[in-house]
């Protein structure tokens, strides 16, 4: 399957691409529409930065017997963004870095106070940073929109059949995460719990399994009994699991084992540090350490997309807003204006509003009541735009189910076959006014359930 019908899940013969030449020989930037991409193009040499005047390839697309031909190959570019592979230039650099090295090896003894203020020399200039955009980038997601739209075209074909991103319809999916990075933390999670509760929301709290402080049976007990996820926050969250192969191979070995430990099926680094490059090494169901936009996070880059999606047999589940420590000590921000912003942004996508909450930094009544703010937006949002709140591992459960369903066509109807089957919906591809326009609608199409 290409990668245009594993997003949308359409029978492949509706996903009617095929790349028009031959690529350049390196990669760089592009643009296609409003949009920039970054891989191999055809026609021209792409460029080097993204701040360089770019070539437009969408006046190189054509229709071909049915088939959109590209100056790209969708899925080359696709997984390059999602992976980061613009990135890893500075990716390796900064795992290079001494004076990186010697901040994370004072760190524990510096106070927030003086950290944000490290931080935000180093974050100077985040503001002009062109790509990925800020505040939520859908540069993946536009792409597969327009792409599909496209192919549409090609066929000549008033709509298109797919299985709707989520369960029972849902418009898109919020989910809390809580890393716990301090013993102050450990001991306010029952808080944390006891505010997430008062909303009827549940989430994953992130533990530590070395140096920070003492994981005991009793507290990973006290998380699942409430009806809470525990994931496994990287091993001792120095800021070098990432350093080099040889330390994560070692490290990986030892963080899998907590995994099972614990009872978890999921993982985040520490500071969100990643290199989806090695994520065969690690023995979960899904990772979390993968920002959308990360330009104030240690590690730039991001993965352009709202949406799930899988590195080999790990799901990621990215992150898509800006964590509480960043909007509270680096843009001293105690409103929730970002947040509904960025909320908005990917609702128009259908996509995952993925939140990072530490219990070590919701200690004062301001931030508190921020985050209750949020949690009163998400509750609101359920209701009134069928938002699925839920958590990380049942998001994994889901897309997974999802990846194995198939849309089958057979004497005009439409059915859904798969494992799961009874939570999904068919959902119908349109174009309206120029735009690619989704819809759960009944389509002129019978609809049989088996």
């Amino acid at each position: 399957m290409n990668c245009l019908s594993q997003y949308y899940k359409c029978p492949e013969r509706y996903a009617r691409i095929a790349l028009s030449g031959v690529l350049s020989e390196k990669s760089g930037y592009f643009r296609f529409g409003e949009d920039t991409l970054y891989g191999q193009c055809c026609g021209q040499e792409p460029a080097a930065s993204p701040t360089e005047p770019l070539w437009d390839v969408l006046q190189d697309v054509h229709a071909d017997n049915g088939t959109a031909r590209l100056p790209f190959d969708v899925s080359q570019v696709v997984d390059g963004l999602r992976w980061e592979m613009y990135a890893q230039d500075r990716r390796n650099r900064d795992a290079n870095s001494w004076l990186l090295s010697l901040y994370y090896f004072v760190r524990p003894l510096l106070p927030v106070w003086i950290r944000k203020h490290l931080q935000k020399i180093r974050l100077r200039g985040w503001e002009k940073i062109p790509f990925p955009q800020w505040p939520v980038d859908r540069t993946v997601d536009n792409l597969l929109e327009h792409v599909l739209l496209l192919s549409l075209r090609a066929q000549n074909l008033k709509q298109i059949p797919f299985i709707w991103f989520w369960p029972e319809g849902a418009s898109s999916c919020a989910l809390m995460t809580h890393d716990v990075e301090t013993p102050l933390g450990v001991d306010l999670c029952r808080m944390l719990m006891d505010v997430n509760d008062s909303f009827g929301i549940k989430g994953s709290f992130q533990v530590i399994p070395e140096e920070r402080y003492h994981v005991t049976p009793a507290f990973l007990q006290s998380i699942w009994d409430r009806g809470f996820e525990v994931v496994v926050h990287d091993l001792n969250h120095d800021g070098h699991l990432f350093r080099d192969r040889e330390r994560f191979v070692e490290r990986a070995a030892k963080i899998n084992a907590y995994g099972k430990q614990f009872g978890a099926a999921g993982f985040r680094a520490g500071v969100l540090y990643r290199n989806q490059l090695w994520y065969d090494l690690l023995d979960f169901e899904y990772d979390m350490s993968v920002p959308n936009v990360a330009h104030l996070d240690p590690q730039r880059g991001g993965c352009c997309t709202v949406m799930p999606y899988f590195v080999g047999k790990v799901l990621e589940i990215p992150v898509t807003t800006t964590q509480d420590y960043t909007l509270f000590h680096i843009l001293n921000d105690y409103s929730t204006t970002l947040w509904e912003r960025q909320i908005e942004l990917i609702m128009e996508k259908h996509g995952l509003i993925s939140v990072v909450i530490h219990p070590d930094y919701i200690t004062s009544a301001r931030a508190r009541n921020t985050y209750e703010g949020l949690l009163a937006r998400l509750v609101q949002l359920k209701a009134e735009k069928n938002l699925w709140v839920t958590t990380p591992g049942e998001v994994n459960t889901w897309w997974r189910q999802r990846s194995e369903m198939a849309l089958v066509e057979e004497d005009g109807q439409l059915r859904i076959e798969g494992a799961g089957k009874e939570r999904a919906s068919i959902a119908y591809a349109s174009e309206k006014d120029g735009r690619l326009v989704l819809s759960l609608t009944a389509a002129p199409l019978a609809v049989s359930s088996r």
